[in-house]
């Protein structure tokens, strides 16, 4: 059985969010636990990841929202545990305009490939990340990607409800994992 780690952006998923539905529909679902979701520290949110992949019974596939889609990039260079694979829903870029001032820390993104399978979901009109920023990460991680159209920041104010697409792509994503 695929065990599944969410890693919520900057701020953690409130209760209208996909990551936050699909956990109370499943409690074996995971969440990380950095020590501040709303000042991230990188030293931290790392350590609190590779906890979180240390303590699962067998690789885990990851699942990332916004920031902690760098902070998979980031952590896979600084602490590579053997996990599944990566699902990447909107990935920030570090240069736009709406990039918080508090996660300057990880805006040092790194351009390798990574040693695991990923999919990186992208929206058309994402403030937070242009489709062009989200098919270069792809192209420079080797990760599949995904054009679900325009759904915002893929999060809780973009009305996706239970978002069971998203459910769909995981699923379909941790099969081929």
């Amino acid at each position: 059985m695929t065990e599944f780690i969410h890693l919520p952006g900057i701020g953690n998923s409130g209760h209208t969010h996909w990551q936050s539905r699909w956990e109370n529909a499943n409690p074996a679902i995971r969440r990380f636990a950095p020590a501040s979701w709303d000042q991230p520290d990188l030293s931290d949110w790392v350590e609190a990841l590779d906890q979180a992949v240390r303590r699962a019974r067998t690789p885990p596939v990851l699942v990332a929202h916004s920031l902690a889609c760098l902070l998979v990039a980031l952590w896979h260079q600084r602490a590579p545990s053997p996990i599944k694979g990566a699902f990447l829903a909107a990935v920030p870029d570090p240069l736009s305009s709406h990039f918080p001032a508090d996660a300057a820390g990880f805006a040092d993104v790194p351009q390798t490939p990574f040693g695991f399978r990923s999919l990186i979901v992208a929206s058309t009109n994402d403030p937070y990340g242009s489709l062009p920023y989200a098919e270069t990460r792809a192209k420079q991680w080797g990760s599949e990607l995904k054009i679900i159209g325009a759904a915002g920041h893929i999060n809780g104010q973009s009305d996706l409800g239970d978002w069971p697409e998203g459910l769909e792509l995981l699923m379909d994503f941790a099969n081929r994992a």
